[in-house]
């Protein structure tokens, strides 16, 4: 899993709750378990509420990664403009101070006596207007680079602020993790304590259609022969299915392994299409369709909270990361109650 960064100011968990994404058989079990219902039934229903919250801390860390990424360029930017300004301030600074010293030495003889010196009077005169149109010149422009470096420390001040800031998150972010983890070796540990018989109930769930719990009506009968909507989105296709197999990795978007919205993000980037990281910001990288009007290539976006999503391939199937232990596979589009579909 890896740490990343974004301190989570007051609310940080309540805003980046929203964005994530890893386990697709999480809501699977959907309902709560009844009063009566068997050991292993709790046991599932527990499994499925780790795999859950370890789901939305992955989305967490991936918009708190985005997030430093994205101030990290911004500190490095301005601290590239500082210093081909100062460069810059340094030269004009040399140029000043050599002409003021020409100007102060000149300035120590009686003109007329230096007029009387000068072996060319007129070239003379000639040279020290110019030199005082330079003056005047260089003078005008050093306080005009001066103003600009004073405004872009300025924005260093304010971008290294940002930065600590988003350290500090990194810090939070990286807590928040280690108690994930912690809660996905309890799912493993209790995933293993299940027999052979309930592991595959569970892994069926997971992976069954959720038929009559969406609100929208899934994807024409036999439309497995569909085609993409155009290159782009047949491209990211190819991609998502040439990535079945690999398995599921906390934070990863490729090539060795995935979560759910690193796989989008990879297979469009192979498509030359850029997503945002997180699921939730992936729901509006598009046009919204109904799902009954689904394509290959547009994205399947799960839960009210957007916390996971696949790519429709047809068929009515997804490709998607589901959850730890399981690797990038074909499910029924059905498997979670979806909150929308996003053509690209």
């Amino acid at each position: 899993m890896g740490s990343h960064r974004r301190l989570a100011p007051s609310g940080f968990d309540r805003g980046i709750s929203a964005a994530l994404c890893a386990l697709s058989a999480a809501a699977a079990l959907g309902a709560a378990v009844p009063a009566a219902a068997a050991p292993s039934d709790h046991t599932r229903a527990e499994v499925e509420r780790l795999h859950e919250e370890a789901e939305r801390a992955t989305e967490a860390y991936n918009k708190a990664d985005e997030r430093a990424d994205t101030l990290r360029r911004q500190v490095g930017d301005a601290q590239d403009r500082i210093a081909r300004q100062q460069e810059h301030v340094n030269t004009m600074r040399e140029a000043i101070g050599f002409l003021a010293g020409a100007q102060y030495r000149s300035g120590g003889l009686d003109p007329s006596l230096a007029l009387l010196l000068s072996e060319d009077p007129d070239d003379y005169l000639d040279k020290a207007a110019t030199l005082d149109r330079i003056s005047a010149h260089q003078a005008d422009e050093l306080d005009e680079l001066q103003r600009a470096l004073r405004t872009l420390s300025q924005e260093r001040e304010e971008a290294t602020g940002k930065l600590a800031e988003l350290e500090r998150s990194r810090r939070t972010v990286a807590r928040h993790k280690r108690s994930v983890e912690r809660k996905l070796a309890q799912a493993r540990r209790l995933l293993n304590s299940l027999t052979e018989a309930d592991r595959a109930a569970y892994d069926r769930a997971s992976r069954a259609s959720r038929a009559g719990r969406d609100e929208v009506p899934g994807p024409p009968a036999g439309d497995a022969a569909a085609v993409a909507p155009n290159g782009r989105a047949g491209a990211a296709v190819a991609a998502v299915r040439s990535a079945l197999g690999k398995p599921y990795m906390w934070g990863a978007s490729g090539p060795h392994g995935f979560d759910c919205s690193g796989l989008m993000q990879w297979s469009y980037a192979r498509a030359g299409i850029g997503l945002p990281r997180t699921s939730q910001a992936q729901q509006h990288a598009g046009r919204q369709v109904p799902l009954s009007e689904a394509l290959p290539g547009d994205l399947v976006i799960y839960r009210s909270d957007a916390s996971h999503v696949g790519m429709y391939v047809g068929g009515g199937q997804v490709i998607h990361a589901p959850y730890p232990g399981a690797p990038v596979r074909s499910d029924p589009v059905g498997m979670m109650p979806i909150a929308g579909v996003t053509r690209v």
